[in-house]
């Protein structure tokens, strides 16, 4: 099968390897559509250390192709969706069943691709990392791209006035529709001078996942206790922080979220994607795919991603002629 393999820092190539088989507990799928992720970029780039060669790639969906011994949920031919499982660059990938979910039949695999990582990302962030509620102000920053155009919709679904910042005027067009109360475009304002306009008795939390641009600004923004949430960091990495930063600024609390915490029990799984389909199907939430690049161009669709150029998820399909 081909597989897009990364055997040295920021070098991704098309090759030809082995078709893997699925051990006990495990399923082949047979990949229709893999999700990009700033996460993939980390990986390729070395800001997350990955031994090497691996196959990119951290979400997928297509249909199973092959089961394991033990495995009595799924079925060949049945359409899946999963993600944190690396090797979704790919023609075909094991993953174990615990991480599959199915796709329902009201939800394309191609919205089912697209939704896994982002999705879920979104809704944690929003229901469990920092629950919002109504009254509460949230910031959100990186608004318009994937992450950010499902958490600002979750975030007006739970009653949160939102303050959403994006690189354009395009972009701020986007967010508004999606509900956003105010769009700070951040290259013709200082995001924290208006922010503190807009809010001035601060903010409950900010969803940071630009990092070493935004994040030291962003504290001050908040309310005594509270909350911000660095979950990617598409400008850098931050700087180490000194724990009494946060006390000086109101005793402010600080987390680095990863969703693989937040999925890993398989009733909170089934309870993220069982909701996030739910929305998708009944209109309730808007999914934009911005890009579908083939397997074969992975590295214009990564420069994409690392341009901050996004309105919306970014696809790889898998179909290869």
């Amino acid at each position: 099968m081909k597989a897009i393999r990364v055997s040295a820092i920021n070098q991704m190539q098309l090759e030809e390897i082995p078709m893997p088989s699925p051990a006990a507990g495990e399923v082949r799928v047979k990949l229709e559509f893999s999700g990009l992720n700033y996460i993939d970029i980390y990986q390729r780039s070395g800001v997350y250390n990955v031994p090497m060669p691996f196959t990119l790639g951290m979400e997928g969906a297509g249909v199973v192709d092959a089961v394991g011994d033990g495995v009595t949920d799924f079925e060949l031919g049945q359409r899946v969706a999963y993600t944190m499982t690396r090797g979704s660059y790919a023609e075909f990938a094991v993953v174990p069943a615990k991480n599959l979910v199915k796709i329902p039949r009201r939800i394309s695999s191609q919205t089912a691709a697209a939704v896994m990582l982002q999705g879920m990302t979104a809704h944690y962030l929003a229901l469990s990392t920092y629950k919002l509620e109504a009254g509460d102000t949230a910031l959100i920053h990186a608004a318009a791209g994937g992450v950010g155009q499902l958490l600002v919709q979750i975030a007006k679904r739970f009653g949160a006035r939102v303050i959403a910042t994006v690189g354009n005027s395009e972009k701020a067009e986007i967010v508004k529709a999606l509900g956003a109360d105010e769009v700070i475009i951040y290259t013709q304002q200082d995001f924290a001078a208006k922010t503190k306009e807009l809010a001035p008795d601060g903010l409950e939390v900010i969803y940071d996942s630009v990092g070493k641009d935004t994040f030291t600004k962003g504290l001050d923004l908040l309310k005594p206790r509270g909350m911000m949430v660095l979950y990617g960091g598409s400008s850098g990495q931050v700087d180490p922080l000194d724990l009494q930063v946060l006390s000086a600024k109101g005793s402010l609390f600080v987390t680095r979220p990863s969703l693989g915490h937040y999925i890993a029990e398989r009733d909170e799984l089934e309870w993220r994607t069982t909701e996030l389909f739910d929305w998708l199907a009944s209109g309730q939430l808007k999914l934009e795919i911005d890009k579908v690049f083939p397997l074969s161009e992975v590295a214009a669709a990564h420069a994409y991603i690392e341009a901050r150029q996004t309105k919306g998820k970014v696809l790889l399909s898998i179909a290869l002629n």
